[in-house]
């Protein structure tokens, strides 16, 4: 209840990412009606898919991933933004994530997508303006990464595995769901960037 009552937009995309999810592993069916399919939207139909593909996840790792993501940093960034602005933000995350997807494979019918790391990763970026120097931990390694250092690894890490990479995951919506956490929160948050500044030098 503690949750729901500090940061109640948060507490139910949480709860509801997780219950659509684990029903989607259940009904398979579910992944059809769901899933962001670029070739279908850029054509008008299914542009509902921009949203749902954000409330399923591929496997057990994907889900547990993104919502452990999600768990360490939106409960906190919804009480210090406030909740109508962390829902706006997540919900573009979603949408604005997928767009360049959605141009990008226009023509492969057989492209799809799923899974809500676009939206979470708004929700890090925006953290990381907030918090730019709290650490940031990756398995297998044993010490703090400063978040600032993290985002930036980050968004280079993206533009490569996105020209490169062969693993089947979207980059290109971690990289724009990024930078939509970055934009929206400069627009949304009254001086923020001077609070990222002086939280570089220091100072708070």
């Amino acid at each position: 209840m503690e949750y729901l009552n500090v940061a109640p937009v948060a507490s139910i995309i949480f709860v509801f990412t997780l219950v659509t999810s684990l029903y989607a592993f259940y009904d398979q069916s579910l992944y059809g009606k769901f899933m962001l399919h670029p070739y279908s939207v850029s054509k008008g139909h299914k542009v509902f898919t921009l949203i749902t593909s954000g409330l399923i996840h591929a496997d057990w790792m994907h889900l547990f991933f993104n919502m452990f993501t999600f768990y360490a940093f939106a409960f906190t960034l919804e009480q210090m933004m406030g909740s109508w602005q962390f829902g706006l933000l997540y919900f573009l995350g979603l949408v604005l994530s997928d767009l360049p997807t959605v141009f990008k494979h226009k023509d492969d019918f057989h492209y799809n997508s799923l899974g809500a790391s676009g939206a979470i990763s708004a929700v890090l970026f925006s953290y990381i303006l907030f918090n730019p120097m709290s650490k940031i931990y990756i398995m297998f390694i044993p010490i703090g990464i400063p978040a600032v250092i993290f985002g930036g690894l980050y968004l280079v890490y993206c533009m490569y595995a996105s020209k490169n990479s062969r693993d089947n995951i979207n980059h290109d919506a971690h990289f724009f769901g990024a930078l939509t956490g970055l934009i929206f929160t400069v627009i949304f948050v009254p001086n923020i960037i001077q609070h990222f500044i002086a939280a570089l030098s220091g100072g708070r």
